[in-house]
C-alpha cells in the first residue's frame, strides 16, 4: 500500500523523527476510511453561467486513520454519513471560482474529525466547460493533520465551521 507520504516523495522510515508538535509523516497509520463518488450540486465555477445554471461535483475522500482501537465502536472511528453531510454541506455552499478551493476545504472538513491523521480529497468535475471531448476534470489534494482534531458539527462555510467567530 502506498503511503500519502509516499506520493509526496517520502518514503516511510526515510528521514528523522518529526520536531516536537509536528505530525510524523514515516508513522502515518496504514488505515483507511474511503468515500468516493459523493454527487453534489453546487455552483461553482469562474464564468457567470456556472454560477447561474449550477454543475454535478463528484468528491472522493480518503482519510488516513488508526482503527486499531475501534472494536466496533462508532464513537471510536469517523463515522462516514457524518463525514458526507457535512461535505456535501461543505461543497453546496458559498460559490468559488475554484475546484481547488472547494478541495481545501473538503480536506478542512475531513481533518476536523478526531483521529484523521490525513486527507486525499480529489474534486472531480465532469461537466466542467471545455471545447473539447473529455471524461473528467479533477484536483487531488492532500492534507495532514493531527488526529486529534475534535469532530467539527454542522456545515463548514468559506472553510470554517458555521457559526463560527
Amino acid at each position: 500500500m502506498i503511503g500519502f507520504g509516499d506520493d509526496l516523495g517520502m518514503a516511510a522510515g526515510a528521514g528523522a523523527s518529526a520536531p516536537p508538535g509536528h505530525l510524523d509523516l514515516t508513522r502515518l497509520p496504514e488505515d483507511r476510511i474511503t468515500l468516493t463518488g459523493l454527487e453534489v450540486f453546487a455552483h461553482h465555477g469562474v464564468f457567470e453561467f456556472e454560477r447561474e445554471r449550477g454543475q454535478l461535483f463528484r468528491i472522493d475522500a480518503e482519510l488516513a486513520v488508526d482503527l486499531s482501537g475501534a472494536g466496533d465502536e462508532l464513537g471510536r472511528t469517523v463515522h462516514y454519513g457524518e463525514l458526507a453531510d457535512l461535505i456535501r454541506a461543505a461543497v453546496s455552499t458559498d460559490p468559488v471560482d475554484l475546484i481547488e478551493t472547494v478541495a481545501e476545504r473538503v480536506a478542512a472538513v475531513a481533518l476536523a474529525f478526531a483521529g484523521v491523521h490525513a486527507a486525499r480529497i480529489t474534486v472531480h468535475k465532469p461537466d466542467a466547460p471545455i471545447d473539447a471531448v473529455f471524461a473528467d476534470v479533477s484536483v487531488t489534494v492532500v492534507r495532514y493533520g493531527s488526529g486529534s482534531a475534535a469532530v467539527t458539527r454542522g456545515p463548514v462555510v468559506g472553510g470554517s465551521p458555521a457559526g463560527a467567530a
